[in-house]
């Protein structure tokens, strides 16, 4: 039987993050934004909720809840502002799931277990100032010294890149095999901030989220262990694949929150503002807007909610998550623009929040996989000339609180 309901710990979960928002983040967020102004204390009080750890197991110090529930944090953070949902994505999505599947043992307890507590900040470093989509352009290397490696390269919009601890470093290990481009050749390393040789500043004069960390770190002759390789080596391009998966789940979820939002917005002010003598929610084109957001919101939400239901049980879930993301985000960016069509001229000025969604929400369109990527992906499953990606592991699935007890 197919069970659309939320269970009684996804509900309290979704009031808790409600709640949070509206305490701690809504009521600065138009000057943080205004400014330009990162707060960090606001991880802070993730982390005391067990956000930044919610689908990890407690065994690693996360709050063992299952994917589903992820989504759910990213929908309700991104109804309140993109900056919290990116940050869930790369400290969860990208990062601490990627080590939660290919981490050894040590791996675990010395960089997941602080990530998932939240005593430590932890990003994703794929993208290069000439890499982007292709990511096989890319130009980072490491080269082997005795039990070490030494790695060089620039990353560059990278979400947390100027505050994080930890970061997943991806570069070429195989010279030949990146003449090539083999992607075989392409491997994966944990870096700490505190690593010399390393290095890291923020972009400015970016378009929306402006109150997020977007920013770019260098690594200059970084002498890495051997034991800080993630997976074996030539596994890179996979890891990073697998990490994008994963990521793409949080952006679905966090832009049907956008969606959420700016519908939310219209329906308030539709129902208070009044031209002609009347309410502007009863005119047909603005019950319109209001209907197609409606529509959205609920066909985006499906989407991420199959996603997570893959996930828990370990099925899987490539194809679905590039889905969800490609529809979840491009109606996003359809909903902010028509929920300032609602607002009118007030709409186009930050005294109302739905300008904020639209610049908000732009990022994500280009972000792990543009719509065009995307959409020649789904296309190609379509068609058949694509399958869902085979690795060597793959994300455990969600155990339930009987399973646990069972198993032990």
């Amino acid at each position: 039987m197919i069970d659309f309901e939320l269970t009684e710990e996804h509900l309290a979960l979704q009031q808790t993050v409600r709640e949070f928002c509206a305490g701690e983040v809504a009521p600065h967020i138009k000057e943080w934004d205004e400014k330009a102004h990162f707060e960090r204390s606001v991880f802070v009080k993730m982390a005391e909720l067990g956000l930044l750890g919610v689908c990890i197991p407690e065994q690693y110090g996360g709050a063992g809840f299952d994917y589903i529930s992820l989504g759910i944090v990213c929908e309700e953070l991104e109804a309140c502002d993109t900056f919290l949902r990116v940050a869930m994505s790369v400290h969860v999505g990208l990062n601490s799931l990627s080590l939660l599947t290919w981490g050894n043992e040590e791996q675990k307890q010395k960089y997941l277990m602080p990530q998932a507590k939240g005593e430590k900040l932890a990003t994703f470093g794929l993208t290069e100032p000439n890499a982007g989509s292709d990511v096989i352009g890319m130009r980072s290397g490491a080269r082997r010294d005795g039990d070490d490696f030494i790695l060089n390269g620039e990353k560059m919009w990278i979400s947390l890149g100027d505050v994080a601890d930890h970061f997943l470093f991806f570069c070429w290990t195989d010279a030949e095999k990146q003449k090539n481009r083999d992607h075989s050749g392409m491997s994966c390393f944990i870096v700490e901030r505190s690593m010399q040789g390393f290095s890291s500043g923020t972009i400015h004069g970016k378009l929306g989220i402006k109150a997020g960390n977007t920013g770019y770190f260098s690594l200059q002759d970084v002498r890495v262990p051997k034991e800080n390789m993630l997976g074996n080596e030539g596994e890179g391009f996979k890891i990073a694949m697998f990490s994008l998966e994963n990521g793409r789940f949080t952006v679905a979820s966090g832009a049907t929150g956008v969606i959420r939002a700016s519908r939310d917005a219209s329906v308030a002010y539709a129902n208070t503002r009044e031209v002609q003598n009347q309410k502007i929610a009863n005119f047909q084109l603005v019950k319109q807007k209001i209907a197609e957001m409606e529509a959205d919101y609920e066909m985006s939400h499906l989407l991420w909610l199959k996603c997570g239901y893959l996930k828990n049980e370990g099925k899987p879930s490539a194809r679905a998550a590039s889905l969800a993301k490609w529809q979840a985000t491009v109606r996003s960016e359809k909903a902010a623009s028509m929920a300032i069509e609602v607002h009118g001229a007030n709409g186009y000025t930050n005294d109302y929040p739905v300008e904020r969604y639209l610049r908000n929400c732009k990022a994500a369109i280009i972000y792990e996989g543009t719509r065009d990527i995307h959409t020649l992906m789904q296309a190609d499953w379509a068609l058949g000339l694509k399958k869902e990606p085979h690795a060597r592991v793959s994300l455990p699935p969600y155990q339930t609180s009987e399973a646990k007890s069972t198993g032990s």
